[in-house]
């Protein structure tokens, strides 16, 4: 298929990821976009019709709006596009496919072959990369009771979160979602390998994109007593190869920031432990505008167009540039 350009709609493309997302799109060869103006981008049929032209339609809608374009798209049959979804209406749905295409040997495969793909949110991804690969290793049990704390910057908050912070100044940090029934919990519980609903703890700080998550690990608790380096082998063994996901290096001073990786697509891991106390922490760095959403939509747009073999150093070059 080499020359061919392919036709991509984004529904949403004026919210923050649908913004980002266009962005870095525009950047990248081999993918055309296709958009609507103002006036009908709330229309059904003319979303309809960008849909028929569509190879493949990216969903950057609230909820509703997303099973709503759904439909739409199945009213075009065998014509169909492909579609990728960010929302979270999909995420644990049997019939789409996961899109961390770290998560598992063979999980990138899947997406490539996907006709329906439920992004990942930002959370979940950076708490999906610690967990999985301790479960699927045996060194932590699927019932152990796991609890993860994340900090995001404001700008995964949506529109009001965002005007709330840059017109008026916003609080300096705040804890959030204390019901326990955070929406990203589903798709958290359900890739994560675990059999305990976790409990997730998310918040909020001053500052626009960037993302730490972290889950505290008693260490005598788990089967083998494992150690700091046994728990850094099972996710350098999960992601070897990997280029957007590693693992990091501790930093000198025992400190770490949320921004350092903004404007990336990377997901850095760290393993910071006591051994004397026998307790660890295991913490993940993201920016949640990228690997928490954008830049995972193309990567997974890539794979699912058949354009992924260069989309990493791609997409590089045109966040560089």
């Amino acid at each position: 298929m080499a020359g061919r350009q392919f036709a991509v709609f984004i529904d949403g493309e004026a919210g923050t990821t649908g913004l980002d997302l266009r962005r870095r799109i525009e950047a990248l060869d081999g993918i055309s976009l296709l958009s609507l103006p103002e006036a009908e981008r709330k229309v059904p049929a003319a979303r309809r019709r960008l849909m028929a032209e569509a190879d493949l339609v990216a969903l950057c809608l609230p909820d509703a709006a997303a099973a709503e374009s759904v439909a739409l798209a199945a009213e075009l049959g065998a014509a169909a596009p492909k579609i990728i979804d960010a929302s979270t209406a999909h995420r644990v749905h049997p019939d789409w496919v996961y899109g961390f295409a770290e998560l598992a040997p063979g999980q990138a495969e899947r997406i490539a072959g996907a006709r329906r793909v439920s992004n990942p949110g930002c959370y979940p991804t950076g708490a999906i990369a610690l967990i999985r690969p301790l479960v699927d290793a045996g060194l932590l049990p699927p019932d152990y009771p796991v609890t993860v704390h994340a900090v995001s910057g404001y700008s995964g908050g949506g529109r009001s979160m965002i005007t709330a912070h840059e017109a008026s100044g916003g609080p300096a940090f705040e804890l959030y979602g204390l019901a326990l029934t955070h929406k990203h919990v589903p798709e958290l519980f359900r890739y994560s390998g675990l059999s305990r609903r976790p409990v997730f703890v998310p918040s909020v700080g001053h500052f626009r994109q960037g993302m730490l998550v972290s889950v505290p690990l008693h260490l005598d608790l788990l089967p083998g007593r494992p150690r700091a380096v046994d728990l850094e082998a099972a996710l350098q063994a999960r992601y070897a190869g990997a280029a957007l996901v590693s693992l990091a290096p501790l930093p000198a001073d025992g400190r770490l920031e949320p921004e350092a990786l903004n404007g990336t697509d990377r997901m850095e891991l760290r393993v910071f432990a006591n051994e004397a106390e026998r307790q660890a922490v295991l913490v993940a760095r993201l920016d949640n505008l990228g690997k928490g959403a954008a830049g995972a939509a193309v990567q997974n747009i890539m794979l699912m167009l058949g354009l992924s073999d260069a989309a990493p150093a791609r997409e590089k070059a045109a966040l560089d540039a």
